[in-house]
């Protein structure tokens, strides 16, 4: 592990008030997870929740059997084709409805509550709750009279449990309750689904553990057994305790609780099972509770810190910043982010990165809520390939963290099955297509409407993540076993789904640019409809997305061997597909096809594809054009994005090299879309005229993952053969150093003062390198240490670089570093 850069306090959430969204206080909790468990800490000093979560465990979904509508296709082309667009957009899904097709998406939901309360003397004071990123310690601490009350808790990688332990000074003891429970569901209480998985809860509790389960619909149970181990003072459980499976602690000097728990299991096998386990944790120090709780957090630490530490940043002159969480968020909202709160939330998004997900083979990839959910029935729970799933990784390669990606791989391939099945029945297609949103387990529509039926990109869009992890970790066999297969399956699908036009280009259709309708083709009277129109010809993205795979089929088979016949097929049908088109306003359109105007008031940018996250223009290879895309986003109009859309349009500006405008955009998010724990929102919901305006407000942590790429693409752009350092620095980014960040092949750590000119950047290899590096154009006079590096006649700041494993490091720095 890296040595540590900067101070503690950049690695620290503190907040000054518990959880406290009315109802929904799951929203507002510090989390803490090991990939497949997760935990949520309300923060309560009488009264307290902890939140229980598993990657397994989902309901209340429904799967069908999919028939065969494939003969759609041609009446939905011939009515394309007169210009019917509205009639055609939905002859696919009336035809799946009309047969009585209804898979509906699963939910991720609470597997239990940790519940314990403490009586309160006097009035709190004092109070604290934060989080130790770098440890996923959470610590809620406050003052009761003369006694100062601590309780701390994470949740262990190396022995997959939550660890949680009470301890205080002075005053007479700890006196509480603690017991599992059925968490009480906010919005569903009344529907029969919950109270049938009310009716299944079964809790019990003995002077050492308590127990709780409960059924799923699928007839499986899942629960928890949770072992109290104290110092001093006595326990009690069972009914004479006081709640019904609750064990009651008296009078301690310390307290320490353990939890592990069960999915798709049986109770009757699994509490005891759980029992034995957590015995086993306890053995050699059962005494001791302090040094039992030192001693799980160190193995666990073991784990967490080389992670969270793979990849470090800190911003500004280093000096100590003590504010709380509250406090930043308040600054922000005067219109700029701080650098504390942007370096923050660049660490807080890799450490609910790491501990959503994981290597274990339980892990699931990382969702929308994390591990944290509160709710049975959570909106847009489920694995939507469209935009939100890829945002959550395209920061991972380079921050370091492409050990965690292959859970997103083994999950897909899991569906593999249901996507040949999808590309046979909806479309008559070989190869796979994939449905925007899948649960796990069902890779089957489950979104009966057009804007989603319609789109053909995902299984390309993913392509794109199985080619930057053959990239960065050259895995072996990944590219040849497992990349390459799944973009043959892509490719096949558009081969057969492909047509050509009568001037013999190719043309996609039915063609969706998510989720966005042509501006000619929304109501003229103004009804608000979330998709009146979405299926045209040739949208932008697809045809990028297209050009990409074609390109990355081509790369890989030369790669590992000759495919000389294929790699001219593949070039044939790159040739036949369609330019991009620039609108009158000097914009790359949406819609190729002139039939499609434009619509700049949406919250999706998937016509900037080929900027980012694709690499095909850039303003080396295309300024015209690379002109025209940036004129593009510059059109999108404020009051109609998100907080996920902030995110992905401070990436695209950060491909322009326009820091500020990228920045800005993040400044806006956080006024827009953060709550206290700095979970993200999908909107704001106060009418304030920075986003789109829904009363819900979902959690979606697709925007704090899309923050860390955001960042990253500002200082470190990667693409194929070029490596942009500090390529968009925004101006109030004056100072800084970042370590450890990678590139396909190496290492990055870079350090830089624009206000004195200083700038440092370092450069390994890890295996063969032969690159082009861009040094930004404030730099000036720089001396160049190491071998095989020349100019390049890209021009004043870019240098061809050659390095091989083991080989000095190349060195940039001006003067004075």
């Amino acid at each position: 592990m890296p040595d540590q850069l900067g101070n503690a306090n950049e690695d620290k959430l503190t907040m000054s008030y518990p959880a406290s969204w009315w109802r929904n206080m799951w929203r507002e909790a510090l989390p803490a997870g090991n990939g497949v468990l997760g935990a949520s800490v309300f923060g309560g000093v009488q009264e307290e929740t902890v939140l229980l979560n598993h990657a397994k465990l989902w309901h209340w979904g429904q799967r069908d059997e999919l028939p065969d509508v494939s003969f759609t296709l041609e009446r939905t082309r011939k009515l394309m084709d007169e210009g019917r667009y509205q009639e055609a957009s939905w002859q696919l899904a009336n035809a799946l409805k009309e047969q009585g097709y209804g898979t509906k998406l699963a939910s991720r939901f609470p597997l239990a509550a940790i519940r314990l309360t403490m009586p309160s003397k006097q009035a709190f004071r004092g109070y604290s709750r934060t989080l130790d990123m770098d440890s996923g310690e959470i610590t809620v601490a406050w003052k009761d009279g003369d006694c100062r009350y601590k309780r701390t808790l994470f949740v262990s990688r190396a022995d997959n449990c939550i660890v949680y332990a009470m301890d205080r000074e002075g005053g007479s003891g700890i006196t509480g309750e603690i017991g599992l429970q059925l968490h009480p569901s906010d919005r569903w209480a009344d529907t029969p689904e919950y109270k049938e998985l009310e009716r299944s809860v079964e809790t019990g509790a003995d002077e050492a553990y308590a127990w709780y389960s409960a059924a799923n619909d699928d007839g499986t149970d899942f629960g928890a057994v949770l072992r109290v181990v104290q110092e001093g003072g006595q326990t009690d459980g069972g009914q004479s305790a006081g709640a019904e499976g609750a064990i009651r602690f008296m009078g301690a000097s310390r307290v320490l609780v353990l939890v592990k728990v069960f999915t798709h299991g049986k109770r009757a096998e699994d509490w005891p099972r759980l029992k034995s386990e957590l015995a086993d944790l306890l053995r050699d120090e059962e005494k001791d509770v302090g040094a039992v709780y030192e001693h799980l957090l160190e193995r666990h630490v073991a784990l967490h810190r080389p992670l969270y530490y793979s990849a470090q940043l800190v911003l500004g002159d280093d000096e100590p910043d003590s504010r709380s969480n509250e406090r930043l968020l308040l600054d922000a909202y005067e219109g700029e982010a701080s650098e504390t709160l942007i370096r923050k939330m660049w660490a807080y998004g890799r450490y609910l990165f790491l501990s959503g997900t994981s290597t274990a083979e339980e892990a699931e990839p990382f969702g929308l809520y994390g591990l944290w959910g509160g709710d049975y029935r959570l909106v847009w729970s489920h694995n939507m390939a469209n935009e939100n799933i890829q945002m959550m990784y395209w920061h991972a390669h380079v921050g370091g963290l492409s050990e965690l990606a292959p859970s997103l791989f083994r999950y897909y391939e899991s569906l593999m099955e249901d996507f040949r099945d999808n590309a046979s029945k909806l479309y008559g297609c070989r190869g796979i297509y994939i449905p925007a949103g899948t649960t796990a387990g069902v890779g089957v529509p489950s979104q009966i409407v057009p804007v989603i039926l319609n789109w053909t990109g995902a299984a390309g869009w993913l392509a794109q993540h199985y080619v930057e992890y053959a990239k960065f970790t050259e895995e072996a066999g990944f590219l040849e076993k497992r990349a390459l297969p799944f973009m043959r399956e892509a490719l096949q699908f558009y081969k057969d789904f492909l047509i050509l036009d009568e001037s013999g280009q190719y043309k996609i259709y039915p063609s969706v640019s998510p989720e966005n309708t042509p501006l000619n083709y929304m109501p003229k009277d103004g009804k608000p409809l979330a998709h009146p129109m979405p299926t045209a010809i040739n949208a932008t993205m697809d045809i990028a997305i297209l050009k990409e795979l074609l390109r990355h089929l081509i790369e890989a088979v030369q790669a590992v061997g000759d495919h000389r016949q294929e790699v001219e097929e593949w070039q044939e049908m790159l040739d036949r597909l369609p330019a991009y088109r620039v609108n009158s306003d000097g914009a790359v359109s949406e819609w190729v096809h002139t039939d499609f105007e434009d619509r700049y008031a949406h919250r999706h940018l998937s016509h900037l594809y080929p900027v980012f996250p694709g690499h095909e223009v850039t303003r080396e290879t295309d300024s015209a054009l690379f002109q025209a895309f940036e004129t593009a986003v510059r059109k999108r109009e404020i009051g109609a994005q998100t907080g996920w859309s902030f995110a992905h349009m401070a990436a695209i500006y950060a491909r322009f090299g326009e820091g500020d405008s990228s920045l800005d955009c993040l400044d806006m998010m956080s006024r827009a879309s953060l709550l206290p724990n700095l979970f993200t929102l999908h909107n704001d919901w106060r009418g304030m005229g920075l986003s789109m305006n829904m009363p819900t407000a979902p959690v979606q942590l697709d925007a704090n993952l899309g923050w860390v790429n955001a960042i990253q693409e500002m200082l470190l752009q990667v693409s194929p053969g070029i490596i942009k350092l500090l390529p968009a620095l925004p101006g109030r980014l004056k100072r800084g150093k970042l370590s450890h960040w990678r590139f396909h092949t190496g290492k990055v750590t870079l350090q830089w003062d624009t206000r004195t000119g200083m700038f440092r950047a370092e450069l390994t290899a890890d295996r063969e390198t032969n690159t082009v590096v861009k040094l930004p154009d404030w730099v000036r006079t720089c001396t160049v240490t190491g071998e095989h590096i020349q100019r390049s006649p890209l021009g004043e700041h870019y240098y061809l670089v050659k390095m091989k494993q083991g080989d000095q490091s190349v060195i940039f720095e001006t003067a004075g570093c």
